[in-house]
């Protein structure tokens, strides 16, 4: 058998998060992105895979309004603060904001020219704004109820603003006179959405009194009323060019009613009902109607708890049509043709933008390509992994479902079965996307279910009424139209609490269960005889799983920790802490060489079974992660959990050991290229390599050797000038640990001031972190001023008593200027010290001047004083750089 590669990392690459709570969004120009209102922030999302591009913090309460600009460069927003913001869609930053209305803004319209904004309010106002300078230009007042709906007249060249009520009316502005010019009074019932024709002279309007109304925009009179028979959330007009209207065009050329055909108005109409029709206003006829909602309807009989479509818009640029569901789905609508209805309206995508906690989760199959997800619905919902769109819904249940699992039969079909707390589990077919078979029989929530492994023809189910029950399915035709009934085939009360957790042998011959009265058991199949028990955790156990390749089983628990079992005696192997809070799933990697964990703590481990080491951590989840499935080919992870996100794991260990090989093989490249840089004097590229390999000693090297150089400035400035921000900034910090040291100090004094000199203070500022990099270079550079200040003191207190004593004479100005132009060759500090000399030596001359006419010292013509004076001459002709400096 193949050595079994340890796994060493693993990296969240796709994620699936809340993006939409319900509320107002819009689609951009061309289709590529929806603004979203999530809560109290703005969710940018690609409307492709539904990745959220950026979030935008509104920090105005619940977001109640959304408009975006025609150019898509401005988004503007309104919450319960009753503030409108306008947001620049390429910094995602506010531009500006103000207050007008005196409740809530219900709704907002951008003109096609993007320079103003009307607003609807809960006050019963209608305001327009300028976009540029955040005024108020017109100032409309005559609703009886709250403003919910408002558009611009598509036209430019014709300054109309129409605005619907709770009212019951709508109502036409004229934007040059600044007064209402029309009231549109025909509705029963609050109206929810208009729309305007293609011509731009009939306008529609819908309301919630099931009824859409055409009225003539020449004389403002009401042409005819369309009986929907739904309450209605929108309505949208099909233009003549588009894909929709080429369609209905071609399917009624035979019909009897061209005539009206080509004189009316065709919209669609959404609402309650949840399907979407097509009509047309002459004659109020309906083209087309969906046979079957795509809305998932709650099971319950209750009509108020049905879910339908709240919104609806015709993408742009032709892409079809975009509903928004109750339950936060955007369903993406094209038409495709058909041999018996000639066309039909196909959905294409489904974006989910809440999926509420995630309960559990399971791989479809061994592709890794779908994974199926329990949420707090009734609902299974099938994610297509590639676009990361919801590809079906498994709908049956009366209740939530609590528990999932998948297979794949002999016969390669793929099965999932799910446990509810309608007390029943379901067989689901993936290909039909129906239920073939149901179990009744539990008498309380149905909290694990588990396929067989080897033979897949039966799945076993444990309940809160502490049973365990084991169900045949084999034998099921691939014709089923309607759910069998399944029978149970073997019984038993098996724990003294609720059964979590349920786990099938990999040979089917054993199933083992986890309860919350804190024990593990496992189960001879098919009659579900006692073989051995688990007892040693302190709480109740949420998951168990059989060993792929060893007799043993792992259970996490709510104690905090993860245990390994032997079968055959039913002891403790091993036991795995780590976790601050209850372990709620425990899976076997790398052929049980490894396991991962997650809890309540939020985090996901991986660990080393051999080693007893957790090797990673990992916290992409803000809440309890209740759901892990394993992928069978790659072993990828996916994790769900309280905070509604679903992430994905690739096993990154193979990627990441290549990415170290190629950085050490390209380091030992850029390393030889250093040394030959070095070899052949190119300290400009050396300097570079250095910054660039992250080489400090190397670099101080460089440095040091310059500054011997007679032409240590040019080449050092020449070096300096080809670094950038980020490479200044890599070099103050190796110069602030250099500073720190007394034999470092001096070359990184040197380079500090050449790099002051080349650098303009308006550039330095802008150097990431240089405010802190200061801080820790001027205290020592503070420190070496003194020093050398200090020194240099002291030399001038010997020079003084040595001319004073007359043992060295006095230096004239001019060999003294001499003398320290010679010496500042040597040393860059010494034109300090001359100038600080130059003042000392005056003083010093005048006074020796004076006396010097007046007498001499007898000592200088004694023996002992000739030879005295010998002496110091030698000494300063040995040493002739010296004296004036000490002068």
């Amino acid at each position: 058998m193949a050595s079994v590669t340890l796994k060493r990392n693993y990296r969240c690459s796709q994620s699936l998060q809340q993006f939409y709570s319900g509320g107002p969004f819009v689609v951009s120009s061309d289709g590529s992105f929806i603004a979203c209102a999530c809560g109290e922030s703005i969710k940018i999302v690609d409307s492709v895979n539904a990745s959220t591009k950026s979030t935008i913090e509104a920090e105005s309460g619940t977001i109640t309004a959304l408009a975006i600009s025609p150019n898509d460069k401005l988004l503007f927003s309104a919450g319960h603060s009753r503030q409108i913001k306008v947001w620049d869609l390429d910094t995602f930053k506010c531009l500006r904001s103000w207050k007008g209305h005196e409740g809530p803004v219900m709704g907002m319209a951008c003109h096609a020219s993007g320079g103003l904004l009307a607003t609807a309010g809960a006050d019963r106002k209608v305001l327009v704004w300028d976009v540029d300078g955040g005024f108020c230009t017109h100032y409309f007042k005559g609703h009886k109820g709250v403003v919910t709906s408002i558009m611009f007249h598509p036209d430019v060249n014709k300054n109309l603003l129409f605005s619907g009520s709770d009212d019951a009316t709508v109502r036409v502005w004229d934007l040059v006179a600044k007064k209402c010019v029309a009231v549109l009074e025909k509705h029963f019932s609050a109206v929810s959405a208009i729309a305007v024709s293609e011509d731009g002279w009939t306008l529609l309007s819908a309301g919630r009194d099931k009824v859409v109304n055409v009225w003539d925009l020449h004389d403002y009179r009401c042409k005819s009323t369309v009986p929907t028979y739904e309450v209605l959330e929108a309505v949208c007009i099909i233009y003549s060019q588009s894909h929709f209207a080429l369609s209905l065009g071609a399917f009624h050329q035979q019909s009897r009613k061209k005539k009206s055909w080509s004189t009316g108005i065709c919209f669609i109409t959404v609402g309650e009902r949840g399907i979407v029709r097509i009509w047309n206003s002459e004659g109020a006829v309906c083209l087309y109607e969906q046979k079957s909602s795509d809305v998932t309807v709650s099971s319950d009989v209750d009509e108020d708890s049905t879910r339908g479509f709240t919104s609806a818009v015709m993408l742009p640029l032709d892409q079809g049509l975009l509903c928004v569901t109750a339950d936060q789905q955007f369903l993406f609508y094209s038409l495709e043709e058909h041999l018996e209805e000639k066309w039909f309206l196909k959905l294409t995508k489904r974006l989910v933008g809440f999926n509420d906690e995630i309960v559990d989760m399971k791989f479809l199959d061994e592709e890794e390509q779908y994974l199926a997800v329990a949420t707090n619905l009734e609902q299974v919902r099938v994610y297509d992994l590639s676009s990361m769109s919801c590809s079906y819904v498994l709908a049956g249940h009366t209740d939530t479902i609590l528990c999932i699992d998948t297979s794949v039969s002999s016969y390669g079909r793929r099965l999932i079965v799910t446990g509810s707390k309608d007390n029943s589990v379901r067989l689901w077919e993936s290909e039909r996307q129906c239920c073939i078979g149901l179990g009744i029989g539990h008498m309380g929530a149905v909290g694990a279910v588990a396929f067989s492994k080897k033979r897949q023809d039966f799945f076993v189910s444990g309940s809160s009424d502490r049973t365990i029950k084991v169900w045949n399915f084999d034998g099921l035709s691939d014709d089923i139209e309607q759910p069998i009934s399944l029978k149970a085939k073997a019984v038993v009360a098996a724990h003294d609490k609720d059964i979590n957790s349920l786990a099938v042998a990999p040979n089917d011959s054993l199933v083992c269960s986890g309860s919350q009265d804190r024990t593990a058991c496992v189960w001879r199949l098919p009659d579900l005889v006692s073989v051995v028990k688990f007892t040693g955790h302190k709480r109740g156990i949420w998951s168990v799983e059989f060993s792929p390749v060893d007799q043993c089983v792992i259970t996490a628990s709510g104690d905090k920790t993860v245990k390994i079992w032997a079968i055959a005696d039913g002891s403790c192997l091993k036991t795995f802490e780590g976790h601050t809070s209850s372990v709620l799933r425990a899976s076997f990697l790398a052929r049980g060489t490894q396991f991962v964990s997650c809890g309540a703590d939020g985090l996901v481990k991986l660990w080393t079974i051999k080693t007893n080491e957790c090797i990673a951590t990992y916290d992409q989840h803000e809440d309890k992660i209740w759901a892990l499935a394993v992928g069978k080919k790659t072993e990828m992870l996916a994790t769900g959990g309280s905070d509604a996100v679903i992430n994905l794991w690739y096993d990154s260990t193979a990627a990441e050991k290549e990415e170290a090989f190629r950085k050490e093989e390209e380091g030992v490249l850029r390393g030889q290229e250093l040394e030959n840089a070095v070899l052949d004097a190119e300290y400009k590229k050396a300097i570079q390599i250095a910054l660039e390999l992250r080489r400090p000693h190397k670099l101080f090297e460089l440095f040091s050797g310059l500054c011997r150089k007679r032409e240590a400035g040019d080449q050092i400035d020449e070096a300096l000038h080809a670094l950038g921000k980020e490479e200044f900034h890599l070099l103050f910090e190796y110069l602030r640990e250099w500073n720190t040291k007394p034999k470092l100090c001096h070359v990184a004094q040197f380079v500090l001031f050449r790099a002051f000199n080349i650098l303009p203070p308006t550039e330095i500022t802008e150097i990431k972190g240089i405010s802190e990099l200061l801080e820790g270079l001027i205290p020592y550079s503070q420190r070496h001023f003194s020093r050398i200040d200090r020194l240099i003191r002291s030399t001038f207190l010997l020079d003084y008593t040595l001319i004073g004593m007359s043992v060295i004479e006095p230096v004239s100005q001019g060999d003294l200027k001499t003398g320290s132009l010679l010496h500042s060759r040597k040393n860059m500090d010494d034109v300090l010290l001359t100038y600080t000399a130059d003042e000392d030596q005056e003083q010093v001359s005048e006074g020796l001047k004076e006396k010097a006419s007046a007498k001499k010292r007898k000592s200088l013509k004694s023996g002992d004083g000739s030879r005295l004076h010998k002496k110091v001459k030698d000494v300063a002709r040995t040493n002739n750089e010296a004296v004036p400096l000490q002068a």
